[in-house]
């Protein structure tokens, strides 16, 4: 019963931490229809510079406490600054082009950025574990978790519970989705579309750096480790259906579980796992659980 335990709240904590750097993959697609292949650089750079405040701040002998809020302010300033200058110098110009194109150009954005990222923070690890152990430890039942581990979940509810009720309940979200289900119609209806689908890439830009300023105190910050993330965020929205918010939450729960499951009774077959799960999933419904009905032109 421990080690079943164990695999599910494993399981849950990696859902959780994938959601946060799924959704924003989630969202630039269903607005933008882009295939983003640089968004595991994204959290990358959420990461280096969440680790980056954490460490100024740690050093200038404030209080120990408020180093958190330095986490989402890593992910204001990367949305921000990598947000507007990624689709204002780069995707705006490319708009409209061929999918293949896009991706192809995401892609390029994904190498540049890595060196990008060397060249500001170097090769070396950063290691920021301070915040790991600020909030103590948790029980659950007779295993310990950090308490540091459900600032993850709760990161990942308020953002699915923040992004659902923008899009369903508030009169910009449903600007959002007439924009997203007819661009050519809001177009018509005087919607600033260009400037919708910039705040779109911003804010899903920045939900990336979000989950990378959460990740830095867990782990050792080093160059490649958005190469690492890009497989399972795929994965992700794949098994969910791409641009749907419910979808990334199933996606994350199963690729989440499954993986968990494996690492604890079958180590061996831990990513051939993941491909497993997907490759079932698109047997069955080949264009994601929660794939829409889409419209087609004539």
């Amino acid at each position: 019963m421990n080690a079943f335990l164990g695999a599910a709240v494993d399981g849950i904590l990696y859902a959780a931490w994938l959601f946060n750097i799924a959704v924003g993959l989630t969202l630039i697609y269903g607005v933008m229809k882009i295939l983003n292949m640089a968004h595991g650089t994204f959290y990358a750079i959420g990461a280096y510079l969440g680790a980056t405040l954490l460490g100024l701040w740690f050093s200038s002998g404030l209080p120990p406490l408020g180093s958190l809020a330095m986490i989402p302010v890593a992910a204001l300033v990367a949305g921000l600054a990598v947000g507007v200058a990624v689709e204002r110098g780069v995707l705006r110009i490319f708009a409209g082009r061929d999918p293949v194109v896009l991706l192809l150009v995401t892609y390029a954005l994904f190498l540049i950025l890595e060196d990008g990222i060397k060249l500001i923070w170097g090769v070396d690890p950063y290691v920021v574990s301070e915040p790991m152990w600020l909030l103590g430890t948790v029980r659950i039942g007779p295993l310990v978790y950090p308490a540091y581990n459900l600032l993850t979940v709760a990161a990942a509810i308020l953002v699915g519970v923040g992004l659902t009720w923008f899009l369903q309940f508030t009169s910009r979200g449903k600007i959002l989705r007439a924009v997203i289900h007819d661009e050519e119609v809001s177009h018509a209806m005087g919607i600033p579309v260009s400037r919708w689908k910039l705040s779109a890439f911003v804010v899903g830009t920045g939900l990336a750096a979000l989950g990378g300023a959460l990740t830095a105190p867990t782990v050792s910050v080093v160059p490649g480790m958005g190469v690492e993330v890009i497989v399972m965020m795929f994965a992700v929205v794949v098994i969910g259906g791409l641009g749907s918010i419910p979808g990334t939450v199933v996606g994350a729960l199963i690729v989440g579980l499954v993986r968990s499951a494996a690492v604890h009774y079958w180590p061996e077959v831990e990513l051939f796992s993941i491909y497993a799960v997907m490759a079932l999933v698109l047997a069955v419904r080949p264009k994601g659980l929660f794939s829409g009905v889409e419209l087609r032109k004539i």
